[in-house]
């Protein structure tokens, strides 16, 4: 169910019957010459919705702000202030938590917000919500699903733009994958930060990819993105519905706030 399409007592009833909201968080950016600047959130909240058909469960409208300043070079990329940013996940989760929300999901459509969601989730504890927050890895596939995408890819390297993210992008929203524009060439990390000892830095995925393009998309279809598109679904259906039954993370977030408060 999306949350925009709902009446007010649709809503309200969606909200009993279901109790959790996914917000899927992508960004907008370059994907190299030929996947649209919405691809994360584009095909971040189709997931989602794709996922809460399976498993019901409230999904919050396209969002499309995140961590993504290591691309604010290039044109159409939007950037929020760092605390600016915070305060928007942070203004968002309460939204929903005063909509009657017990439960929030945060499925992240965007590699560059690896760093800057779990941030957050840790952020949770510094004061009591009414909800609880769910931040599950980036990469939900395991077992045969992971083995089933591995087999699905011609392509070794993939990370942005590549023969998963075109595939999928070519089975959400075909009409937006310009594949006359692809660049001739596979593009493979250039490892210009080599030469120092293991280190993170603002530049370091632009140390690797300056043209914001991992990979190579030119053997991507939209078949392949059906069956890629349709392991994550399952993936993210069966995480809705573990969250939904777990009560282990409300007891302990109350058990750390009556300790914090005799603190």
């Amino acid at each position: 169910m999306q949350w925009e399409n709902l009446t007010s007592g649709e809503f309200n009833e969606a909200v009993g019957r279901t109790g959790v909201c996914i917000l899927a968080a992508g960004v907008m950016e370059k994907h190299s010459e030929h996947l649209p600047l919405g691809t994360d959130f584009l095909n971040g909240h189709k997931i989602a919705c794709l996922a809460a058909e399976r498993e019901p469960a409230v999904v919050w409208p396209p969002f499309y702000f995140g961590q993504i300043y290591e691309a604010a070079c290039f044109p159409g990329t939007i950037t929020l202030k760092p605390t600016l940013l915070l305060e928007l996940f942070q203004e968002v989760f309460d939204a929903i938590g005063r909509n009657g929300f017990k439960k929030i999901i945060v499925y992240n459509a965007h590699g560059g917000n690896c760093h800057f969601l779990p941030f957050l989730a840790q952020c949770q504890l510094w004061e009591k919500k009414p909800y609880s927050l769910y931040l599950p890895p980036l990469n939900l596939l395991t077992g045969d699903r992971k083995k089933t995408w591995l087999q699905t890819c011609e392509t070794q390297e993939h990370g942005h733009a590549c023969e998963c993210e075109t595939s999928i992008s070519l089975a959400n929203h075909p009409a937006l994958v310009k594949m006359d524009r692809l660049p001739k060439d596979a593009a493979t990390a250039l490892k210009r930060m080599d030469a120092l000892e293991p280190t993170f830095t603002g530049v370091r995925w632009y140390s690797d990819y300056p043209d914001h393009y991992a990979g190579d998309a030119r053997s991507a279809t939209k078949e392949k993105g059906r069956v890629l598109r349709d392991l994550l679904v399952e993936s993210l259906a069966e995480y809705i519905a573990a969250v939904k039954a777990d009560q282990v993370v409300p007891h302990l977030e109350n058990e750390f706030f009556r300790k914090a408060q005799r603190a």
